[in-house]
């Protein structure tokens, strides 16, 4: 089965799934421009340095009201930090996984991963699902064989925390490889799934695609879980939704419906969809024909390293005008 995500990227990387959505190393700095850090000792404004996606007490493992975790909401980090650091120094599972989470990312005070570290685990000791999450990850990013980490990865996952349950899923396939770690995977990816984690819902898809163990074949179930994986963003679950549509796939034949989703995809900067809607827009299939906005996606998509031969012939048969109207379209796309 072939990997659930480019984002997620294959295990033997160690590239899987954060506690922020964004799949990076355990050891990357947080993604440039998501969170403004400001300078040490200074409290952090209430606007422009918010978390995007909030996330629920529950995931530190407290209930909901926490002081410590309302001033994190509220983009208070400084302050956050130092309602938590007493009450985690006095044994507070969630206290320490928040304060964890803001040395991870460097919110109000500077960026420390040893302090993360020390205070994840600390937290894991205590089952804190998020703590063991995030320890396994910087374990596996140090030794990706680390038997500590799997053990944690698994803690967390059979504690129902989602992206655990995805990245216990892709250790699995990777440690057990064939229709044995293949079953063993889709238990997790599925439940991963219906916690709403875009990445499994994709995988659950792929699964349903290929008729791999242990489900059959079978579209109309692989079209339900790609359509909740494009509704979230996911672009390479866009563009499959778009060709679904476009053929009809596993239900109703759209073709409307087909070029619009891979439309999204490829201002995603998804390159294959990029020059799918390049033949969609040179066919007029969902769409009126337009011949100088089909060679403008094409050339976004040469940009980025693709070459078609279809679309090669397509470009070179244009006459030199046609060719500077697409290119000067190709530079006034938005395209992430």
């Amino acid at each position: 089965m072939r990997q659930p995500s480019r984002r997620a990227g294959p295990f033997i990387a160690a590239l899987l799934v954060l506690a922020t959505g964004h799949s990076v190393s355990a050891q990357d700095d947080p993604p440039p421009g998501r969170f403004a850090t400001p300078p040490a000792g200074q409290e952090a404004a209430t606007t422009g340095e918010r978390v995007s996606a909030t996330p629920a007490p529950s995931r530190f493992g407290a209930p909901d009201p926490d002081p410590a975790y309302g001033a994190f909401q509220r983009g208070l980090f400084l302050t956050a930090r130092n309602l938590a650091l007493p009450r985690a120094e006095a044994g507070d599972a969630a206290a320490q996984t928040l304060l964890a989470e803001i040395y991870a990312r460097g919110l109000g005070v500077a960026v420390d991963f040893g302090e993360a570290r020390k205070w994840y685990a600390q937290a894991a000791r205590q089952g804190v699902p998020e703590a063991q999450l995030q320890l396994a990850l910087t374990l596996l990013a140090q030794e990706q064989g680390s038997e500590e980490a799997r053990a944690l990865m698994k803690s967390a996952a059979d504690a129902g925390h989602g992206k655990a349950m995805f990245n216990h899923a892709q250790i699995v396939l990777s440690d057990r490889p064939g229709a044995s770690g293949q079953r063993a995977a889709f238990e997790y990816f599925r439940r991963a799934a219906e916690a709403g984690i875009a990445d499994a819902q994709y995988a659950v898809a792929q699964y349903y695609v290929q008729g791999t163990p242990p489900v059959f074949f079978d579209e109309t179930e692989a079209r339900q879980w790609m359509e909740k994986a494009a509704r979230q963003g996911f672009d390479s679950a866009q563009r499959e939704l778009g060709l679904m549509l476009l053929e009809g796939s596993g239900g109703p034949r759209d073709r409307a419906a087909g070029y619009l989703w891979t439309a999204r995809a490829a201002h995603g900067g998804n390159v294959a969809a990029q020059a799918q809607i390049a033949k969609l827009l040179w066919s007029g299939i969902g769409v009126a024909p337009d011949d100088t906005q089909a060679a403008a996606w094409y050339v976004v998509a040469r940009r980025a390293g693709l070459r078609d031969p279809v679309l090669e012939d397509f470009w070179l048969g244009l006459s030199p005008q046609m060719q500077q109207e697409a290119i000067s379209r190709a530079n006034r796309l938005r395209v992430r």
